[in-house]
């Protein structure tokens, strides 16, 4: 990540400069606040670290001319000062600054407000990605929003009851449900890559196009799997490469794509399973009709073991109302009963 320095003062620039380029940012300075104007216009930078005192523009002054500007993205701005006092404190912050270093900066605590700084900035892109993403898997398919929906209460319900138990809860915390719900919909973004002519086809998949459909889990499993190698303190991007990868992996090793079995399928991967199928025989496709929540039990009870975790098969059955509810909440009204026949014959390969 690249840091903006505004430092007049060439001893205390150095001093930042070593500290900054030791902890892995690449650094830009400028010398007074005019320079470090012209710099961030440029877009390049989020994180500032300016010092209060500078010949022409100053570090607050500064700092209003960033909080006014209409930008694209959050720019998270340090002021450098020996100043202490309320007054002080209340100016900088008035003036839209997000921290505060003493003059003569202490690396330590330098490299602990540029964690916090990451966090912040990361909370921003994390949101703007999986909106992004999410939008876009919405404009191949004009019933997959209400189906991203569903699927995020589903797993919330899911991860929420797993949470309660003695095996998962060192695993699942409100940090994990809260993560699990904003990724999850990301699980199919590889359908993007899926022609029309699979993808839309109203009826059954044949063998061949059934192979083409697989690769949707590949498809958005590596494209998250690059978001993640370039951003490696995103975990949310993490959680999303492993539903993406393996949201379609069965729990005896018969699913695709890589024919994970048991727990070498990450948790939230065999979460989005259940809760991906149960919405997929719960609401109608292009290539079947919407089946009633009993036969969609039924179908998830004879996977229990096979396709699906005994144990989320498990918190399924306990929170059964609450899929109901979700369900019937976001659109998916419940079909006429059909039978596990009718199933067999309408579905994909």
């Amino acid at each position: 990540m690249k840091v903006l320095v505004a430092e007049d003062d060439r001893d205390a620039m150095d001093l930042l400069e070593n500290a900054l380029q030791h902890f892995g940012y690449e650094v830009t300075r400028a010398e007074d606040g005019f320079e470090a104007l012209d710099a961030i216009r440029s877009g390049q930078f989020q994180i500032v670290i300016s010092d209060w005192e500078m010949p022409g523009m100053n570090g607050i002054e500064l700092c209003r001319e960033v909080r006014n500007r209409i930008a694209s993205s959050y720019t998270y701005f340090f002021l450098l000062t020996a100043r202490t006092g309320t007054q002080n404190l209340v100016d900088g912050l008035r003036a839209g600054a997000d921290e505060f270093l003493s003059k003569p900066v202490d690396p330590e605590e330098l490299k602990v407000r540029l964690d916090v700084a990451e966090r912040v900035l990361s909370l921003e892109s994390r949101d703007l990605v999986i909106f992004s993403l999410a939008k876009l898997a919405e404009a191949r398919d004009p019933e997959t929003g209400a189906h991203l929906e569903r699927i995020r209460e589903y797993c919330r319900v899911l991860a929420l009851s797993l949470g309660r138990s003695h095996r998962h809860c060192d695993v699942i915390d409100g940090l994990y449900v809260q993560m699990l719900y904003m990724t999850s919909p990301l699980h199919d973004i590889g359908k993007v890559g899926i022609p029309d002519s699979v993808l839309l086809k109203p009826g059954r998949l044949t063998k061949e196009e059934f192979e083409v459909m697989k690769q949707h889990a590949v498809i958005g499993g590596s494209t998250l799997a690059a978001a993640a190698e370039a951003h490696p303190r995103a975990k949310y991007l993490q959680m999303a490469r492993d539903i993406a990868f393996t949201h379609h992996e069965k729990f005896d090793g018969s699913g695709y794509p890589h024919g994970l079995k048991g727990e070498a399928i990450p948790l939230c991967g065999r979460i989005v399973a259940l809760a991906d199928v149960y919405d997929a025989l719960t609401t109608a496709r292009v290539y079947k009709p919407a089946y009633s929540h009993s036969v969609a039990k039924d179908i998830i009870l004879e996977g229990r073991g096979k396709h699906f975790d005994p144990q989320i098969v498990d918190a399924f059955l306990e929170n059964e109302n609450r899929f109901i509810d979700i369900r019937r909440q976001l659109g998916s009204e419940a079909p006429e009963e059909k039978s596990l026949l009718q199933f067999t014959a309408t579905s994909a390969p």
